[in-house]
């Protein structure tokens, strides 16, 4: 048998999803800036996947700009929205467990002068509200934090983040904004852009069963942000390229799919989770569960293993058909170990004995039972091993 549980690195397409895209790889080939029908049919499903983006978020349809994913959409949101307020403040403030598309774009504006806070979160993996209210300065310009956390699933609270800086705009802080990333969030929660007050947020297509290579920004009506592009005047002058008429049409069909089905899907994903976890701590000693057990999204659990690399332990598990992570999938080319779990104040062997398990909408009991059989044993025969022994598995697998 094989099973998936890396859905937090990308999951897998609907099958309504692949069915809406298949035209638009053959006979609808238009271009969607074209005057012709072939062009106005593809800007007709490009707009009417717009439409379906905005009513997943509670947005208005021209506050949503096409990207190719959640890093375009970070690099865009933080990058873009320096850029055109420099003027009025150098200072962004973020966390230090945000994904490195929004940690990479903050230190790389600390080259360009730009000053970044970067706070730190609990043990639980949450920000505190005081530190954020702390940080905020006279030049502030953005404050960027995630919604749910990509490997610990750690929901953070942005909502009271959106209202501490209306706050601050009402005492002439106008030059303050606030963008988060809920590429982890989104498919999973309810995300509303007016209760949670941001003005920027980032979404992938990839992450709730859409395809890769697509994902969007949504930009509150009125937010200035200098663009990365240049070229024609796409997306209202915000995102220069030709569109990607066949992504979008898949993001917003799984746009659809995830709003009209979100009830179910976070339900099943909650109770398959929590199976998971019950039996993983029955039947394996000496197991932490990382982050807020309460204020998480419902597909991700990670847990360190004590007295086992994770690394081993994937290994293992992989022989047996089961895909889990040791953390995000775009940082395992690091050798570093996991910024998110040693900003928790995990010691260097939790980390390196930690796992990611992240379920979809697919995932089913049968399979958690399976992987969690192969689990226990892989584990206990891991804390079995030498060490020399252990190491070995790993050098094998490095190849």
């Amino acid at each position: 048998m094989n099973v998936y549980l890396d859905n937090s690195a990308t999951t897998a397409m609907a099958p309504e999803v692949i069915e809406v895209m298949l035209p638009y790889f053959a006979e609808e080939m238009g271009n969607a800036q074209s005057v012709h029908s072939f062009g106005q049919r593809a800007k007709a499903a490009v707009e009417k996947a717009r439409r379906e983006v905005a009513a997943l978020i509670n947005a208005a349809p021209a506050e949503i700009v096409f990207v190719s994913g959640g890093t375009e959409a970070d690099n865009l949101a933080v990058r873009g929205l320096a850029e055109a307020h420099r003027d009025r403040g150098r200072h962004i403030i973020t966390t230090r467990i945000e994904h490195p598309a929004v940690l990479a774009t903050c230190e790389a504006l600390e080259g360009e002068g730009f000053r970044v806070t970067y706070l730190p979160v609990s043990n639980d993996g949450l920000v505190n509200l005081d530190d954020v209210s702390c940080a905020i300065a006279e030049d502030t310009i953005l404050i960027s934090i995630m919604l749910a956390n990509n490997e610990v699933g750690t929901i953070q609270p942005i909502d009271e983040i959106g209202e501490m800086i209306n706050d601050a705009r009402a005492r002439g802080m106008d030059q303050l904004h606030l963008h988060t990333d809920a590429v982890q969030a989104v498919g999973k929660i309810p995300v509303d852009v007016e209760e949670l007050g941001v003005d920027l947020l980032s979404m992938s297509a990839h992450k709730f069963h859409g395809p890769k290579g697509i994902g969007a920004l949504y930009v509150r009506k009125g937010t200035r942000l200098a663009k990365l592009l240049y070229g024609g005047h796409h997306e209202r002058d915000r995102r220069a390229g030709t569109e990607n008429v066949a992504g979008i049409v898949g993001l917003g069909k799984a746009a659809e799919l995830a709003r009209t089905r979100l009830s179910e899907r976070s339900g099943g994903m909650r109770e398959l989770r929590d199976y998971l976890e019950s039996r993983v701590t029955s039947m394996i000693p000496r197991v932490r569960i990382n982050g807020d057990l309460d204020s998480r999204v419902p597909n991700i659990s990670n847990m360190s293993f004590d007295g086992i690399d994770g690394e081993s332990l994937l290994i293992a598990m992989d022989l047996k058909g089961i895909a889990v992570s040791t953390g995000s999938a775009c940082a395992s080319g690091s050798l570093e170990p996991s910024h998110v779990l040693q900003a928790l104040g995990l010691s260097r062997e939790q980390v390196r004995g930690s796992l990611r398990f992240s379920l979809g909408a697919y995932t089913t009991r049968e399979e958690i039972d399976y992987a969690m059989s192969v689990l226990s044993e892989s584990a206990a025969r891991i804390r079995e091993m030498s060490p020399d022994e252990e190491r070995d598995i790993s050098h094998k697998a490095h190849l």
